[in-house]
């Protein structure tokens, strides 16, 4: 089982969609790197092809990430999108996986990041991915977890396509459905963790996302209220922590300097809930904050999370290791 909350426990690193600072995300090169780089978690988004295929891709479309306008220009659905779940794996495979654009403008989201125009990359299954990982373990004499989200579950459902399932037959095919000491699950949809739990009887534990409600995730979810000493309660009945958006924690600076932090953390805590929030990045830095330590700093030292979403695993790590809890 995954560590007790709030212990004093050097956080856990998870690399956030890969080494995604560096390549571009959910490559297998960006996970190789993270691999490399000692992350302790590597993060796999989740949705599937319209044959049912799981694949790590971290929208439920393709054109903020993929050259498919280019490719595959007319097979847009009436609201401009690329779904996923429209292309056979085949077609999938045909793509290239690129740095993040802005579909709406075309410029790339972080500048300072991988060239957009180095088609050098593909989308991979979660099968490809999860042998990748494990033979970079026996090579590497590494234990390295896998970090799984559903994404849209309740979209996938809504086009017949069972998502859930299909990720935990490849777990089980894999070797992993066992794992829960190196498999998370999470989802921004209660409904679907809860199934996971009393449905699916899966035993790997599970971490409920916390949105900005701005965002319109699939969900009915009422995030403001899992945030809430209730809605913890509700959660801790299912899963086994949160994964709440950065802000939700930090909350800014008081005129001393110090940081201001919202009660979540403790709250969690006290009902045995782990904590793992999204997402560090050394170039989308809070405001008021000056440096990615500062960030690491607020978040680990002052606010005690459990671990950390980061596209930059080895600046995660190298802050660990000269604090000596590497």
């Amino acid at each position: 089982m995954p560590p007790a909350a709030g212990r004093g426990r050097r956080p856990l690193v998870i690399a956030h969609r890969g080494a995604s600072g560096y390549l571009p995300e959910h490559t297998l090169a960006a996970k190789a790197l993270a691999h490399g780089m000692g992350a302790d978690f590597i993060e796999q988004d989740v949705v599937l092809s319209r044959d049912g295929i799981p694949i790590v891709l971290h929208d439920i479309y393709l054109e903020a990430t993929t050259d498919v306008a280019a490719r595959f220009p007319g097979r847009a659905r009436a609201d401009g999108h690329f779904y996923a779940m429209d292309f056979t794996l085949a077609e999938i495979r045909a793509l290239a996986a690129l740095e993040r654009c802005d579909p709406r403008t075309g410029g790339v989201v972080y500048p300072g990041r991988f060239p957009r125009e180095s088609a050098l990359f593909g989308v991979p299954t979660l099968a490809e991915e999860i042998d990748l990982i494990a033979g970079l373990d026996r090579s590497r004499g590494r234990r390295t977890g896998l970090y799984i989200e559903l994404k849209s579950p309740r979209r996938h459902r809504a086009a017949g396509l069972d998502l859930p399932g299909a990720v935990l037959d490849v777990l089980e095919q894999k070797g992993y459905a066992g794992r829960t000491d190196q498999v998370f699950l999470q989802c921004f949809d209660d409904a679907t963790l809860q199934q996971l739990r009393l449905e699916r009887g899966t035993r790997l534990p599970l971490i409920q996302l916390i949105a900005n409600p701005a965002w319109g995730e699939d969900s009915a979810v009422d995030y403001d209220y899992l945030r809430t000493p209730a809605g913890l309660d509700y959660v801790a009945d299912y899963a086994h922590g949160i994964g709440p958006w950065l802000p939700h924690i930090y909350l800014g600076k008081a005129d001393t300097g110090e940081p201001v932090l919202s009660p979540l953390v403790p709250q969690a805590h006290e009902r045995g809930l782990l904590v793992h929030p999204y997402t560090f990045r050394r170039d989308d830095l809070p405001a008021g904050v000056a440096d990615f330590d500062e960030l690491l700093d607020i978040g680990i030292r002052h606010a005690g999370i459990d671990g950390l979403f980061t596209d930059f695993p080895d600046l995660a790590i190298d802050y660990l290791r000269t604090r000596g809890m590497g």
